[in-house]
């Protein structure tokens, strides 16, 4: 997510509607399914070209959206619904939905996935300390060969900005990565916990900016639903508030906020358009983002910042 909630706010209704909601893990992933959707097709082996071709289809195929929460609630992170949402539907969905997503395909094709809560401070102020909510992935390739070490990268399908990961980056500090037309490193630096931190940073303009920080602490599936419960009923929550789209092709990003999107490209150009009433959005959404609404959806009267 490229955005967190305010942390100055009363605490969150309870989460009671994800108590008892199965893990990622306790119903069977339709492959073949999310393959169909994301056209990757290829040997099913848990290499490196695999993961990265992985991610690269995934960020093409499905859309960043906070659609759910902005118009209803917090959305289920039960494998079955996102199936039926990312996978089944031309809908797509954000962080914790899609990284817990992409980690079941991972899962599945064999790779160890460890999922890590960051902190957002692309946009933060000198000083500002922001909550944990975004999900992103450490994910170990196995050996190629006995004898050969075990990789580790990060891959994240659900960081919802031009600054994000187009493809799975070695966690490694103080290196250089172009992933497809993007460049990203990874900083690491000491913290006042008891591991050190690390920064995602992405080229932009020529300036390194960070994106979001985290540090190598495990977290769980529990811990997301009550994140997750967070970002999307919390009325302080911009998701709540603000309509965010996002779609990733190899060579251009789409970014729409509210009623402007904005186009940017490869050479880093970016041209900006403002839509109209409702009608105009949800054509918008269909065609250019792969989002698709009931025909008569009305979005909150207050669209109208930039």
């Amino acid at each position: 997510m490229t955005d967190a909630p305010d942390t100055k706010t009363s605490t969150p209704a309870s989460p009671a509607g994800t108590a008892g909601t199965a893990p990622h893990s306790a119903s069977p992933l339709d492959l073949d399914a999310y393959l169909a959707r994301t056209g990757w097709s290829g040997e099913r082996r848990a290499t490196v070209e695999t993961l990265r071709s992985l991610h690269r289809a995934h960020l093409e195929a499905i859309p960043f959206e906070n659609l759910q929460p902005l118009l209803d609630t917090a959305p289920s992170l039960a494998l079955p619904d996102l199936q039926d949402k990312l996978v089944r539907s031309r809908r797509g969905g954000y962080c914790f939905e899609q990284n817990t997503l992409f980690t079941a395909v991972l899962e599945a094709f064999g790779f160890r996935v460890t999922r890590f809560a960051a902190r957002v401070v692309l946009g933060a102020g000198p000083g500002d300390v922001r909550p944990r909510t975004h999900m992103t992935l450490a994910v170990q390739v196995p050996a190629a060969a006995p004898g050969d070490p075990v990789r580790t990268y990060l891959a994240d399908v659900g960081y919802g900005s031009v600054g994000g990961l187009y493809e799975a980056i070695p966690l490694v500090a103080d290196v250089e990565v172009a992933d497809g037309v993007r460049s990203h490193r990874l900083i690491r630096r000491p913290h006042h916990g008891p591991s050190d931190l690390w920064t995602l940073q992405a080229r932009q303009g020529g300036v390194w900016t960070d994106q979001y920080t985290f540090t190598e602490e495990p977290f769980e599936h529990p811990d997301f639903e009550v994140f997750n419960w967070h970002v999307g009923t919390n009325p302080r929550s911009p998701f709540r508030y603000g309509l965010i789209a996002q779609r990733t092709f190899p060579t251009r990003h789409l970014a729409l906020h509210n009623r402007t999107v904005v186009e940017t490209r490869e050479d880093g150009s970016a041209e900006e358009r403002r839509l109209g009433d409702d009608e105009d959005l949800v054509a918008v959404l269909a065609r250019d983002f792969g989002i698709e609404l009931p025909p008569g959806t009305r979005f909150p009267t207050d669209l109208t910042g930039a």
